[in-house]
């Protein structure tokens, strides 16, 4: 941990605005500080991108305060006390001091607005996020001892932890998401209480429990947070598949459950990201969210054979049926869930190889059925790998080296990525005479599948494939109407 700059240091270290912005509050008899993040990562050596303030106006006198100055004002959030508004290159919030009740059956806060510093940092989640840094003086505010919480690296609350875990059920989501962001742990109170109350996050919508998530699997050291999730009973709530995956012995690794495979799986595949310019830019939450769910459907499939090995047989295609279903009542977007569900569908289709071998097509299937995700599954797959024979290790790496080789090399010779038919749908309609409908679709399938077998075969010779395939079928199935 880092020691908080000097005044005159932080004056050089902070953007201009924020005592630009003060100077107005000051003039109309206003306090502001800065408070929460921006205070807590000044400690951690940082200058958070994100600049929040607290105040004694009122929203109406934050709109006085800062109107004719700030470029764009926002008042979506006034009636929680929050103000937001764009000045230059910085977007900026400002919370009037609050002291907020709550309902229990609720999942909003009933807004009471504070009239002190101290009341409002009481309220806040956890002690290093209740600092703050008064303007325009700088003089720090830490009255709950924030301060040796990120000395100890233990994350604790700034009253009883159950109380402010009822308060707002959300916080112990915030706490597993602290935990793998920062890296730290959360005290032994905070653990206990988040155990004691995990059907308090039934509450909570699952939008902002999915934001919580993203920022979790997305931070430093996500293990952590989902550790925390499971040894509390979190897990069982928001994410039950992943806590199912203790019970589970991996076939191939009979020394250690599904579980810590899974979390070793993911610790490997973000090992494997890349930076910004790469295919696979970091954090990369649909590879990162896949290797931790890519054998959720081993529980469900789970079979002890004769010979006495255990077995789980189409736990690929299971564990996607459960993906999507779990990230649809968390409401991800369709595209993240598509993405997520497909590789855990894929993420077995490579074993094999090293021992049979493929034929170009069986590779160029590969790379069409991957799609826009070939190079999240090159990680994912490579990642699954987590023998401690190292032979077999070895062995496994070697034959992914010499499948991405042979993809690389057909996909010279072809466009890979873009595999289509020698003809398109019109063409398909004017050789064969016929209407918009499903036999097209037949029809370019055919030659969809020709073209994977076979490779490129050329205009002429599509022709005349096609035009064979065609006599063969039956006169009822030409016929336009379908469709």
């Amino acid at each position: 941990m880092h020691a908080l700059p000097s005044p005159d240091a932080l004056r050089q270290i902070l953007p201009s605005v924020i005592f630009d912005l003060a100077d107005r509050f000051v003039r109309a008899g206003h306090e502001l500080s800065l408070v929460g993040g921006p205070v807590r990562d000044l400690y951690l050596g940082r200058v958070s991108p994100d600049l929040d303030f607290t105040t004694s106006a009122r929203p109406e006198e934050t709109i006085k305060a800062i109107s004719g100055w700030a470029d764009n004002i926002w008042d979506v959030g006034r009636e929680f006390g929050t103000i937001a508004f764009k000045k230059g290159e910085y977007t900026l919030e400002v919370t009037t001091y609050r002291a907020d009740a709550y309902d229990k059956e609720s999942r909003k806060p009933i807004v009471a607005f504070g009239d002190n510093l101290h009341d409002d940092l009481f309220r806040r989640d956890f002690t290093m996020n209740s600092m703050a840094l008064r303007l325009p003086h700088l003089e720090l505010v830490d009255p709950f001892d924030g301060v040796s919480s990120l000395e100890d690296g233990s994350i604790r609350t700034p009253g009883a932890p159950d109380i402010s875990f009822s308060d707002d059920p959300l916080r112990m989501m915030r706490a597993a998401r602290f935990a793998s962001q920062l890296e730290i742990e959360v005290s032994p109170e905070v653990r206990r209480a988040m155990s004691e109350m995990t059907d308090r996050i039934d509450i909570i919508s699952a939008e902002r429990i999915r934001d919580e998530l993203v920022k979790l699997i997305n931070g430093a050291d996500p293990s952590t947070g989902i550790d925390l999730l499971v040894e509390t009973g979190l897990a069982d709530k928001v994410l039950p598949e992943v806590s199912a995956l203790r019970l589970e012995i991996d076939e191939h690794h009979r020394h250690k459950d599904v579980y810590q495979h899974s979390l070793t799986v993911l610790k490997q595949a973000m090992a494997l990201e890349t930076d910004e310019a790469g295919p696979v830019p970091g954090p990369n939450f649909v590879l990162r969210f896949a290797a931790l769910m890519h054998d959720i459907g081993k529980p469900a499939t789970r079979k002890f054979e004769p010979s006495g090995a255990v077995s789980f047989r189409h736990h690929d295609m299971v564990g996607s049926k459960l993906v999507k279903a779990r990230m649809r009542a968390l409401r991800f977007d369709k595209d993240t869930t598509k993405a997520v569900a497909r590789l855990v569908e894929l993420h077995m289709r490579f074993y094999g190889y090293g021992e049979a071998g493929w034929t170009d097509s069986a590779v160029r299937r590969y790379v069409t059925d991957a799609g826009d995700l070939l190079e999240h599954l090159h990680r994912l797959t490579r990642s699954d790998v987590t023998t401690r024979n190292r032979k077999k290790a070895d062995r496994l790496a070697f034959a992914y080296d010499d499948l991405e080789a042979r993809i690389a090399k057909i996909a010279e010779q072809e466009e890979l990525q873009a595999i289509r038919p020698d003809l398109d749908g019109e063409q398909i309609m004017r050789l064969l005479g016929i209407k918009p409908g499903k036999v097209v679709g037949r029809a370019y399938k055919f030659l969809l599948e020709l073209r994977m077998d076979e490779g490129p075969l050329g205009e002429e010779v599509a022709t005349e494939r096609l035009r064979a395939w065609w006599k063969e079928q039956p006169e009822a199935q030409k016929t336009p109407t379908e469709g």
